[in-house]
């Protein structure tokens, strides 16, 4: 089975949007991500986490249990604006899975890399794992990360996930469905992100396709 189920809301970006990313392109380098990301690490009640985030010199620190982890390819493009963008775009991807894995989305790093559309969808994602006792385990990779500056507030990141080494994990029994990987275990992702007052690129709304033939080797 697919470490992530057809769950994610597809949530329309504007047509001008729309029109960036299907332009976007870049220069990265590929750049590997490790266990441990800048992020929060507190548990608590299923209640939304504050929208509003802390300063940006106090970002939570985001852990992983030691059977999961996301690798991160493409970092560093050369341009340190996109470099910040494509930064803050992995940690919005890390703080969803981090609500996941530990089973609750009153986590702090949710509601400070994701806002506005984004952030009520990936609460929604996330809780249909709690609720079904599902986390998952492995390691899945992030590929061919596009991002494209739009002034000095607003930018669009495209990326493709490959979730043939990562697989749902039953929370209470700890059993790991490894069924055969197929085409579905291959993402699309289209993304917009704001720059808040605090410096931090929050993922603000966002578009998946599973199967994308784009992502496919």
């Amino acid at each position: 089975m697919n470490r992530r189920p057809t769950l994610l809301a597809a949530l329309a970006l504007t047509a001008t949007a729309a029109l960036t990313l299907s332009a976007c392109g870049s220069d990265d380098a590929p750049a590997k991500a490790g266990d441990e990301i800048a992020g929060a690490d507190t548990d608590g009640k299923k209640s939304p986490p504050a929208t509003t985030p802390p300063a940006s010199e106090e970002r939570p620190k985001i852990t992983f249990p030691a059977d999961a982890k996301n690798v991160f390819e493409g970092g560093k493009t050369g341009d340190p604006a996109k470099d910040a963008v494509l930064a803050d775009s992995a940690l919005s991807v890390n703080a969803v899975d981090e609500a996941i894995l530990k089973g609750t989305t009153d986590t702090q790093a949710l509601g400070f890399y994701n806002a506005e559309k984004a952030l009520s969808s990936s609460i929604a994602y996330a809780q249909r794992y709690i609720d079904g006792n599902d986390t998952w385990a492995g390691v899945t990779r992030y590929f061919n990360r596009k991002a494209t500056l739009s002034g000095e507030k607003k930018a669009y990141v495209t990326y493709c996930s490959d979730e043939t080494k990562s697989h749902i994990k039953n929370r209470k029994t700890g059993k790991v469905d490894k069924s055969a990987a197929s085409s579905d275990s291959y993402v699309l992702y289209n993304t917009a992100l704001t720059k808040n007052a605090e410096g931090v690129w929050q993922t603000t709304d966002i578009v998946s396709k599973r199967g994308a033939k784009e992502c496919q080797p």
